[in-house]
């Protein structure tokens, strides 16, 4: 199949292995992805620029593309940029909030303000992003001036994976927060590109 006939997803590296696993789940031969570091989301300035990079390569060689953002704190210049090139993006300020869904979300913010939410690759990935991109592991007495406004862990998970589940419990004790599990598939991600796909 040509570059011309395939659709480009142009995505978060923290949302790569799902968005290939939902590929082969639904036979989406026609899907191309490409990712950006997931440790941006520590400099948001650096998406906007990422992704007009790609998509001035892209732009004369796919028929559609779409970017698997949110607006990822970038103060709505990911938006901007998108809307210069028609591009659509997924929905929602936080890919948290794709995969619970946007009022579920909002009820979890909501209910406790204070929420460090972690999804699978960020389980996974939790000592590299997390720990060490925060520099926690050169000076672990960051850790309250970092987490003085947080509560609790919220592990949205994409698997049920009891693994997954205990590293998730060991990352909310290592932050002194209190340990939330809930499972929510790939929510809304798939369903964007669902119709991406269509």
């Amino acid at each position: 199949m040509s570059e011309a006939e395939s659709v480009l997803v142009l995505a978060c590296g923290a949302l790569g292995r799902e968005i290939q696993a939902l590929k082969k789940l639904n036979g989406w031969k026609s899907l191309e992805v490409r990712t950006l570091p997931a440790h941006w989301h520590n400099t948001p300035e650096r998406i906007p620029e990422g992704i007009r990079e790609l998509l001035e390569w892209a732009k004369s060689r796919y028929g559609k593309i779409y970017t698997a953002y949110a607006d990822c704190g970038t103060g709505g210049k990911l938006d901007g940029l998108l809307r210069e090139f028609e591009v659509e993006r997924l929905p929602g300020a936080h890919c948290y909030e794709f995969y619970s869904g946007a009022a579920e979300f909002s009820e979890m913010a909501e209910e406790e303000p204070g929420t460090f939410y972690l999804t699978d690759f960020l389980v996974k990935n939790f000592d590299r992003l997390v720990i060490h991109e925060l520099g926690l592991d050169r000076h672990p007495e960051l850790r309250e001036e970092y987490f003085r406004n947080y509560r609790r862990l919220v592990y949205l998970s994409q698997t049920e994976n009891r693994d997954l589940q205990e590293l998730a419990s060991k990352a909310a004790q290592r932050l002194g927060l209190e340990y939330h599990y809930r499972f929510t598939g790939y929510g809304e991600l798939e369903s964007s590109l669902q119709k991406w796909m269509n």
